[in-house]
């Protein structure tokens, strides 16, 4: 049996703004923004190439906004990510050199933390 990640909830204070981030500054797909009810609002965005998706909302999740850590993307090079992101407004950190790989790391505006992974060849 498989068992596949396909949904992420993230949690965050202001849910345009967030859209706007994940898509106009990561370069991420609009999936869904769909107003169920009054205290429901659901925003799924994928990254380009992924099979997991993110959503993010209203009264989609009681955790706090910028409590997400430690989420890992996969990337083919290290270098354009930081320079594709940092081209669109998104502090990056330097690319850096690990055993296990080349990253990059940055955050949302609530401070949901990522990582950006080349893996080594």
């Amino acid at each position: 049996m498989d068992y596949r990640i396909e949904l992420i909830i993230i949690p965050v204070s202001d849910v345009d703004r967030a859209k706007q981030f994940y898509v106009e500054k990561m370069g991420f797909h609009l999936d869904h923004d769909q107003r169920v009810s009054d205290e429901l609002r659901f925003v799924q965005i994928t990254p380009p190439g992924s099979a997991c998706s993110i959503a993010f909302g209203e009264g989609l999740t009681e955790a706090e906004p910028g409590s997400v850590k430690g989420i890992q993307v996969v990337i083919a090079d290290a270098d354009q990510a930081h320079a594709e992101l940092s081209a669109r407004g998104v502090t990056v950190t330097g690319v850096q050199e690990m055993a296990w790989g080349r990253f990059v790391f940055l955050s949302d505006p609530d401070g949901n933390a990522w990582s950006l992974q080349q893996i080594p060849a």
